[in-house]
C-alpha cells in the first residue's frame, strides 16, 4: 500500500508531466518562430439606426500562418471617425482558428451618435469629401500563455457612396 506521501508525489508528478505535455502546442510562442495571424476588417453592416442608438455588426477574418491551431479569446477594439470615438468595446467569443486557415468572426457594436450629430451632419454636408476612420484592436491567443496581436487599420470613406439617390 502506498503512503500519503508517496501518493502526493506520483499525483504531482503527473500534473506536471501533463502540464508539460499540455505547453507543447504552446513551443512556437516560445520559441520565436510563432508568427502573428493577419486580422482584417472585411464588413461592417448596420442593424439598427435609430436617433439615439446604433447597433453594428463588425466583420473580422482572421488568418493563421502557423503550423498549428490558433485559440483566440478575443477581440478588444476601438473605431474612431474624423478623430472623434465611434466606438470601443470588447469581444469574449472564443474560437480556434485552423493551422494554415482562417476563420470569420463577428462583432456587435452598438453606440450612440446623438453627442457627435453637429460633426455627423457636417461630414455629410459635403458626400463627394472622403472621411477618414481607424480602427484599432488587440486580439487575445493562447490558452496558459497568451500573445496579444496587436491591428490597426486606417482609410477613408465617401459619405456619398452610402447615400441612395
Amino acid at each position: 500500500m502506498l503512503s500519503q506521501a508517496q501518493m502526493i508525489r506520483i499525483i504531482s508528478l503527473l500534473m506536471f508531466f501533463g502540464l508539460l505535455s499540455g505547453l507543447t502546442g504552446c513551443s512556437t510562442w516560445m520559441t520565436g518562430s510563432f508568427k502573428d495571424p493577419d486580422v482584417q476588417l472585411i464588413k461592417v453592416d448596420v442593424v439598427k439606426a435609430r436617433l439615439l442608438e446604433q447597433e453594428f455588426r463588425l466583420r473580422f477574418r482572421i488568418d493563421n500562418p502557423n503550423g498549428v491551431n490558433l485559440p483566440v479569446r478575443g477581440l478588444d477594439y476601438n473605431v474612431h471617425l474624423n478623430g472623434m470615438l465611434l466606438a470601443e468595446g470588447h469581444s469574449n467569443e472564443w474560437f480556434t482558428v485552423p493551422a494554415h486557415g482562417h476563420h470569420v468572426f463577428e462583432v456587435p457594436v452598438r453606440t450612440n451618435l446623438w453627442r457627435h450629430v453637429r460633426q455627423i451632419v457636417k461630414a455629410l454636408e459635403k458626400p463627394d469629401v472622403p472621411i477618414r476612420y481607424s480602427l484599432k484592436g488587440e486580439v487575445k491567443t493562447g490558452m496558459l500563455f497568451g500573445r496579444r496581436v496587436h491591428m490597426a487599420r486606417n482609410g477613408e470613406i465617401i459619405p456619398g457612396d452610402f447615400i441612395p439617390e
